[in-house]
């Protein structure tokens, strides 16, 4: 086997293997169109950041990394996106000469750390089992029980975190028997839960910052001056708590960045209020389906699960230390 950085001819080859080994774990297949949108036009890829793994002429594995400082934790890590082998040469051999390659780039632009984490920008749609084609739009690591997985084990990858992928199909959704009483009580503590008007509430900037999220701070704000629904709890006008963006992919799913409410706001049942509103804003603009992951040992799983939500899936965030 020979080791080589990747080459714009290598394309064709790495979406075959991709659509022979990466779909057994779910992941959705590839295109010479998708392809580019999700990887080679990515602003993050960088071509050294690429290994592709040879027997002879024929391309058997490649492992695609990307860095940036301005990402999340860019400063200190790198992220890896994708690591495929051929099924006949998969091994650990054959695996430690990719990732090999991947974390010694890392180590070369100053990272201190390889992440199979979901603030990776390069995202890797997969299908959701047992469903007609549904399909979420990020992978937020690495499959459990893949053979990925078990090598990151062996390698030293500490297993951070479980995501647990959860799904719902919102044809029939009603509100849960709880909502009114929810509704009542939390209005008695001078809550209320309902769509985010720019001349009722005050900025959501606070709130963003309070609840320290990156991701949801850029995403949130975004759809907020863009007039994008958001669905809101708040203590008179002030928000103390989101859920949303309310927004329809056009392969019918209601996509949303998270939900989250001001810590001294807790306790008071908004969380769960909060996504049922945010399932029924989905169902009245007609997503027909819903997805999302959250951790294993998070409160809001309980959430989810009250509304009819079923864990499909699960991938593991991973990390090695490159000192």
């Amino acid at each position: 086997m020979k080791l080589g950085t990747w080459d714009p001819s290598d394309t064709d080859e790495a979406i075959a293997l991709w659509n022979r080994e990466a779909v057994r774990d779910g992941y959705k297949e590839w295109t010479a169109e998708s392809f580019g949108e999700l990887i080679a036009s990515n602003r993050y890829f960088d071509p050294s950041n690429a290994f592709v793994l040879r027997d002879g002429n024929v391309l058997r594995g490649f492992a695609i990394g990307c860095a940036g400082d301005d990402l999340p934790l860019g400063d200190v890590a790198g992220y890896v996106t994708c690591v495929v082998l051929d099924e006949a040469c998969r091994s650990d051999e054959h695996y430690g000469m990719l990732m090999d390659a991947v974390e010694e780039r890392f180590r070369q632009l100053g990272k201190r750390q390889a992440d199979f984490l979901f603030f990776n920008p390069m995202m890797l749609p997969w299908y959701i089992p047992n469903t007609p084609g549904h399909e979420h739009n990020n992978a937020p690591g690495v499959p459990v029980g893949s053979a990925l997985y078990a090598f990151l084990l062996s390698r030293g990858y500490a297993q951070r975190a479980i995501e647990c992928a959860m799904y719902l199909s919102l044809a029939g959704f009603e509100l849960p028997a709880e909502t009114a009483a929810k509704e009542t009580k939390v209005a008695e503590a001078g809550y209320r839960v309902e769509m985010f008007e720019p001349f009722k509430h005050g900025g959501v900037e606070g709130m963003l910052d309070a609840l320290g999220n990156p991701l949801w701070k850029k995403e949130i704000a975004e759809s907020v001056a863009a007039g994008v629904p958001v669905v809101v709890a708040a203590h008179g006008a002030e928000p103390v708590g989101f859920a949303g963006p309310v927004v329809r992919s056009p392969n019918g799913r209601g996509y949303f960045a998270g939900l989250g409410v001001r810590p001294e706001h807790e306790g008071h049942g908004l969380g769960s209020l909060l996504f049922y509103k945010l399932c029924e804003a989905f169902r009245d603009i007609g997503a027909d389906y819903m997805s999302l992951y959250t951790g294993s040992e998070n409160p809001a799983l309980r959430i989810y699960e009250k509304a009819g939500f079923r864990t499909v899936k699960q991938f593991a965030i991973m990390r090695r230390e490159l000192a």
